[in-house]
């Protein structure tokens, strides 16, 4: 039997450059889903990825972005009515350019009530490009890694990366 990787790793074809030059919207097979081609996990679809349960949640992606420009990331995403793990824990949005760039992030709570959210609730993350940079992929994520509960019901339905 062939060895079929644990991870759902990014397909380009799921990744869309929309009309505003540097603006994309990221579909959720075009992320990175630790544990997602495991179906006891996640079940990952064209446009939606549903989390079963994971203690550890980690869905990224990296798109390239224009320099000196300053971006807002986002993930577009609802927790089932049945979800359940979170409680009192913080998810955050993170981005970086770079991978030796600095994390910026916005923690972000979230509720089992069925809405489409947008993540971070307040203040969007915004990261800036500096016109000198030695790279221009942004690399950004949604994650829950630290408190160790497992959590399910969270359905991802796309990230976005826009030019502010």
């Amino acid at each position: 039997m062939p060895f079929k990787k644990p991870h759902h790793t990014t397909d380009p074809h799921y990744i869309f450059q929309q009309a505003i030059e540097g603006s994309y919207l990221i579909k959720p097979k075009g992320l990175n889903i630790i544990w997602g081609n495991d179906d006891r996990y996640w079940n990952v679809q064209e446009d939606v990825a549903e989390l079963i349960q994971v203690s550890w949640l980690e869905v990224s992606g990296a798109v390239p972005v224009i320099k000196g420009k300053k971006y807002k990331v986002r993930f577009h995403v609802r927790v089932k009515a049945d979800g359940f793990g979170w409680n009192n824990i913080q998810v955050l949005v993170m981005a970086k350019v770079g991978r030796r760039g600095n994390y910026e992030f916005k923690p972000t709570t979230l509720k089992s009530d069925n809405n489409e959210v947008i993540i971070p609730s307040q203040n969007d993350l915004e990261i800036n490009v500096e016109p000198d940079a030695s790279d221009n992929l942004l690399h950004f994520g949604l994650y829950e890694v630290w408190s160790g509960k497992w959590k399910g019901g969270l359905e991802i339905l796309n990230a976005e990366v826009i030019p502010v």
